[in-house]
């Protein structure tokens, strides 16, 4: 099984000489093509930068990102543009809905951007929706739809360019624990059953277990990187979506 995306002896500062602070030191970390990662570890670890770097949003001061095997240092801005949009998707704490846009509008935005034909973007947009239990709520505006609700909407963005890659930075952050558990769920079920590569940043124990493997980061080096039983849907009962 290849690897979606590799980073080999990262090294990422922000700002300079003195006052510079490392936000990632000599980093190296995979992830391999369907896996679900968690990562874990106090603020200004490095977990966001690594989510930002993995898709090509920021560059290392040292070392090398492979992104669906393509070096993203020698991709020119346009290039690195076209690969993003085929191959990553983005899930957010803040779900960053567009509100004018109706529910099938804020899917379907992106297959626009990427050239497809307004044809293709409803039915792309309508099975994406589908997917997240979402499709009858494909008329509506986000502020017709409850936090969990807009939650599986952004979801059903992020997948309906069919990227190689999800990137979830606190999806469950804004939502109630049992709403959380339900976006766990759905995100666990895309993975498991549509293979759909996860990686997630999330400050709470019980949500990481929901992937098959953990990474911990601290003062932007891995700590600790273990394979993850999945205690927290075994405790749930694994009702799935």
């Amino acid at each position: 099984m290849s690897d979606v995306v590799t980073m080999s002896n990262i090294t990422k500062r922000y700002g300079s000489g003195s006052t510079a602070s490392v936000a990632l030191d000599g980093l190296t970390l995979s992830v391999r093509r369907n896996e679900y990662l968690s990562l874990m570890g106090p603020s200004g670890s490095g977990k966001t930068t690594i989510l930002n770097l993995m898709a090509g949003l920021d560059t290392p001061d040292e070392g090398e990102v492979t992104l669906d095997g393509h070096k993203l240092s020698g991709l020119a801005d346009h290039e690195l543009s076209d690969l993003r949009l085929r191959t990553v998707g983005f899930v957010f704490q803040s779900f960053n809905l567009l509100p004018a846009l109706t529910v099938a509008d804020n899917v379907g935005w992106p297959l626009e951007f990427s050239g497809c034909r307004r044809a293709e973007v409803r039915r792309r947009a309508a099975e994406a929706l589908d997917r997240v239990g979402m499709v009858d709520r494909a008329p509506r505006y986000p502020n017709e739809l409850s936090g969990g609700e807009q939650q599986r909407v952004a979801i059903a963005r992020a997948i309906a360019t069919r990227p190689s890659l999800l990137l979830a930075d606190e999806p469950t952050g804004n939502l109630d624990s049992h709403t959380g558990q339900l976006i766990l769920d759905l995100l666990r079920s895309l993975n498991q059953r549509e293979g759909v590569t996860v990686v997630m940043v999330t400050h709470d124990v019980l949500a990481a277990t929901y992937g098959d493997r953990t990474v911990e980061l601290r003062d932007g080096r891995i700590i600790r990187d273990v394979r993850t039983p999945l205690i927290g849907l075994r405790a749930s009962g694994d009702h799935g979506t």
